[in-house]
């Protein structure tokens, strides 16, 4: 009888023990596909996890995807992007939808779309048009504030023109918009609190940067960063190292943005994500590149077997996610460039232009 009872508590203990582990958290990568598929990929086995369906309008593609801290609510740009759902991950059920469209009112989103840290509002870069009978008229930019849990718009604010990608803060206080300037919003009020320059940076030294930032991939970092591309006005424009490419970083926890030269421009990159410590950038199109962000200079390059637009990083930094063009999600080891693997999209299901988003779930 003692036997079986120090067994009986041995099993107990034990299974005590093994519900006390803390839950594990898991990579995953949600990969908006045409024309209107959501997928996603368990990293760790590089391989589908689930396929989700859309709306048949969701179409020509999902566009612009985010996740909840928890990776069970994807909130996603559809409809040409006149519309938003919020998707379960868990159950593939939509749950939720709200179109900003109307009779008399043409409403694209585009690209700028982010969620507050909380997790209760989205805040999204709407450009509107008036559909008159004889003539359309285009009316004032702005920032619509949406709440999650119903997707009703709360309040919509007038927000300067050509801002492409809208970032919330790391403590949820500011809303980010990049375009000719780098705007700061204040979250609650929506007024605009500050402009950081982009095109105004540094007149003396560069001629006016260009910037193309169309993919939300900092949710690994907290940083978002961008190449630009830009010249010296001290050399000929016939000197190959007048021609400059830079990095734009923006620190969503300190706020704090810097521009730098880090190469001779070479080549191209479309876009650009940060490791989490933030010391490496890797930059994708035609070849993978990875930056040294102390030093400020490039480490490695490997070409790749076709264009990739859109980049990410593992939250362990170990891994580098290449997608957002053609049919396939790729892997690379962050540091060596080496190519680890690749997951393909159902019935070779186009990516492009969609952001690749990482999010992580417990296991």
């Amino acid at each position: 009888m003692m036997t079986c009872n120090r067994t009986l508590s041995l099993l107990l203990a034990g299974g005590m023990a093994l519900s006390a582990v803390p839950a594990v958290a898991r990579d995953y990568i949600l990969a908006p596909a045409r024309p209107n598929k959501l997928v996603v990929v368990d990293t760790e086995a590089m391989a589908i996890d689930k396929v989700i369906t859309l709306a048949e309008d969701a179409g020509p593609q999902p566009a612009v995807p985010v996740v909840d801290d928890e990776g069970r609510f994807a909130y996603v740009t559809i409809n040409r992007t006149e519309s938003i759902v919020k998707v379960d991950l868990t159950t593939g059920e939509t749950v939720a939808r709200t179109d900003f469209s109307s009779a008399g009112e043409r409403v694209k989103t585009l690209f700028g779309m982010d969620l507050s840290p909380d997790g209760s509002t989205l805040a999204v870069y709407q450009s509107p048009v008036t559909l008159g009978t004889t003539h359309y008229e285009v009316q004032p930019t702005r920032i619509a504030f949406v709440d999650t849990a119903t997707l009703e718009t709360v309040k919509t604010v007038e927000a300067p023109r050509q801002i492409t990608l809208l970032m919330y803060s790391a403590d949820g206080s500011r809303i980010y918009g990049m375009g000719r300037s780098m705007f700061v919003f204040d979250a609650a009020s929506g007024d605009q609190i500050d402009e950081m320059p982009i095109h105004g940076w540094k007149p003396d030294a560069y001629m006016q940067p260009d910037v193309l930032d169309v993919w939300s991939q900092f949710e690994s970092s907290n940083i978002m960063v961008t190449p630009f591309y830009t010249a010296r006005t001290d050399l000929s424009l016939d000197d190959p190292e007048a021609w400059r490419t830079g990095m734009l970083t923006l620190d969503l926890e300190s706020g704090e943005m810097e521009m730098q030269d880090i190469r001779m421009m070479d080549v191209f990159y479309f876009s650009s994500a940060a490791s989490p410590d933030g010391t490496r950038v890797y930059g994708a199109y035609n070849v993978l590149e990875s930056f040294d962000m102390e030093k400020v200079e490039p480490l490695k390059r490997v070409a790749l077997p076709h264009s990739y637009y859109s980049v990410n990083v593992s939250s362990d930094g170990n891994t580098v996610w290449l997608g957002g063009a053609l049919s396939d999600l790729a892997a690379y080891d962050a540091e060596t460039l080496e190519r680890k693997g690749q997951v393909d999209m159902p019935d070779g299901a186009a990516m492009s232009l969609s952001n690749i988003r990482l999010f992580q779930r417990d296991e």
